[in-house]
């Protein structure tokens, strides 16, 4: 691991709520903080005066996500891989955000991403435990396989092929949210366990294979969508903003277990290509495909615990969120040169 200059760490209320007993900002670890939602989180929580450590292997991670942040003096990139033991030093809040998340990535790398979800996870786990720091696991709707019980509530247990293809990210959640807990039930770690649904919007990788970056990219291009199945298939999409706004309202709770965030309106995705078109304009057309192995027929999350727990819900419907991100697909098409 590059070794990590210790932040100083600057006084002001706590808007995560630790420690406000000291009205102490906290250092914070972001592991996989160079993905997706990862960067976007390190975004929030530099914003909320807090000292941010991002360590990401880069693996399926980019710092193109975190290139706005290089002349922040209270955010630190680390290249390290979780899967090795390693040591930033006294940290406040760990957040383990650390896997391939995309069909295309870890299909790809099914080996790292059973490594990350065991070994990674407790590694951060021991170090959450090691300095006395709250914990929480960025863990999916995956864990739901393809479910028997719709809407998913947070209590099903799930219809998962744990020797299928797609077992390697189901199995692996599964795995790091079964040691979150033994740590919070064995150690006393103080964890949370996010479930996150479909998430989109800018710095989503535009060919990492999941429906709206596939159709963004597609009718971008005038290339045709592809559909697999019959297109009757349903997912809910939450606006990447939304998301992190619910993480971080659990973060601040004093739930220990694991909570649905996502968008509960559902959508078939052959109605969501309709959308799409609409919003981008094209005139593109529709090519059915047949349906990957143990792809799921419906994805839909219960959040009445949100509500009720964490008096979150998400603000922005698909066709805004498709809006606000029209720009940041036309560049990132372009840039990949089509």
């Amino acid at each position: 691991m590059t070794r990590i200059t210790h932040l100083r760490v600057a006084h002001g209320h706590s808007s995560l709520g630790l420690h406000q007993s000291t009205n102490q900002t906290m250092r914070v670890l972001v592991a996989g903080g160079a993905g997706f939602i990862g960067s976007h989180l390190c975004d929030v929580l530099l914003a909320e005066g807090h000292s941010v450590i991002c360590a990401d292997n880069l693996l399926t991670g980019r710092m193109a996500n975190l290139a706005h942040l290089c002349n922040q003096p209270r955010f630190e990139f680390v290249q390290q891989d979780i899967c090795q033991p390693f040591d930033p030093g006294n940290i406040d809040y760990l957040f383990h955000f650390a896997s391939p998340a995309s069909p295309v990535d870890y299909l790809q790398h099914g080996i790292e991403t059973l490594q990350v979800g065991s070994l990674g996870t407790m590694n951060c786990l021991a170090l959450a435990a090691k300095y006395n720091a709250k914990y929480l696991l960025a863990s999916t709707s995956e864990c739901y396989g393809d479910p028997l019980e719709h809407p998913q509530k947070k209590t099903y247990w799930g219809n998962v092929n744990p020797i299928g293809p797609r077992s390697v990210y189901d199995e692996s959640k599964r795995f790091a949210e079964a040691a979150t807990m033994a740590y919070y039930r064995y150690r006393k770690v103080d964890t949370r366990i996010v479930r996150i649904f479909n998430t989109y919007g800018p710095r989503l990788q535009v060919n990492d294979g999941r429906v709206i970056s596939n159709f963004m990219k597609q009718s971008l291009l005038g290339q045709d969508l592809t559909v697999y199945g019959d297109g009757s298939q349903t997912r809910s999409f939450c606006y990447v903003s939304d998301a992190i706004a619910g993480i971080l309202a659990l973060a601040k709770s004093e739930e220990h277990g694991s909570i649905n965030i996502g968008n509960p309106d559902e959508f078939a995705v052959l109605e969501c290509t309709k959308v799409v078109l609409e919003i981008t304009g094209s005139s593109s057309q529709i090519r059915f495909q047949p349906l990957p192995q143990d792809d799921p027929k419906q994805r839909r999350p219960d959040i009445l615990k949100a509500k009720k727990l964490l008096g979150w819900e998400p603000k922005i419907d698909l066709r805004t969120g498709l809006r606000m991100s029209l720009e940041y697909f036309r560049s990132a098409v372009s840039a990949a040169g089509g």
